[in-house]
């Protein structure tokens, strides 16, 4: 069974296809361990293209990988491929759900960042000191009530996969760690996402996402998730936080560098 991507040898077993696909993904050390471990026992694979996306800027495709295992079912990993990085390199991401998937695609930069701006009634430009009052003025803005959508997928293993990744020194601790292991499903809204000036006068991006947690004594627990590339040398960072105030303090902090 051939993979769509770059027509291996079609005699290829399946054990080295698993090798082949953990071996290039760049982040195959954040898929959940029991994932691993059944991929240990396929017995025979398929792939096919999901989805795919090409323009001047980005060439992007999704696909679909599923394993027979031996205890008779089935197991699925999603994989994007995209040349969205500053040299143009084509990178491989691994997901154990299609959800994930897609949020990934839908993060990746349709062509170069642009600078925003606005002007005051007056028809006056704003400022560098006025885009900070802005961006102040967004950050601070409550997100409209929406209806909570959860889905029971895995939950206790995307916190743990969330808070992993963070990398805040006061990032949420061990007692919030336990109380999601808890949890049986989650949804996950994308709550501000813009383009600012930072130091050096380049643009940085800003995106902030709540992952809303159902535990299973009832109640509800939120991770709030910055990424940015408000880093000295313009790299992806994820920071994780358990308030919304406290993530939307730390973007607006980070936009002020200089």
């Amino acid at each position: 069974m051939n993979d769509p991507q770059d027509h291996p040898d079609p005699y290829e077993t399946t054990e080295a296809h698993v090798e082949r696909l953990l071996g290039r993904a760049l982040n195959s050390f954040d898929l959940p361990d029991p994932t691993v471990e059944r991929l240990a026992t396929a017995l025979a694979h398929s792939s096919a293209l999901h989805s795919s996306h090409h323009s001047a800027s980005l060439h992007r495709t999704t696909h679909r990988h599923t394993y027979l295992l031996a205890d008779g079912s089935t197991l699925s990993l999603w994989e994007l491929v995209h040349d969205a990085g500053r040299d143009g390199v084509e990178r491989h991401e691994l997901y154990a759900e299609e959800a994930e998937a897609r949020l990934a695609a839908s993060r990746l930069p349709s062509g170069p960042p642009t600078r925003w701006s606005a002007e005051y009634a007056d028809g006056r430009v704003l400022d560098e000191d006025d885009d900070f009052e802005l961006l102040s003025a967004l950050l601070t803005r409550p997100i409209p009530a929406q209806p909570r959508m959860y889905v029971p997928d895995n939950s206790a293993d995307h916190a743990r996969r969330v808070l992993r990744r963070a990398e805040n020194a006061d990032r949420p601790g061990e007692e919030t760690a336990r109380r999601l292991r808890l949890a049986f499903a989650h949804h996950i809204t994308q709550a501000f996402g813009r383009h600012c000036p930072v130091a050096g006068g380049r643009d940085a991006g800003f995106t902030l996402y709540e992952h809303q947690f159902l535990l299973l004594d009832g109640s509800e627990v939120s991770l709030w998730e910055v990424e940015h590339t408000a880093t000295p040398d313009g790299r992806h960072m994820c920071e994780v936080y358990e308030d919304e105030d406290t993530a939307r303090g730390a973007m607006e902090s980070r936009a002020r560098v200089r």
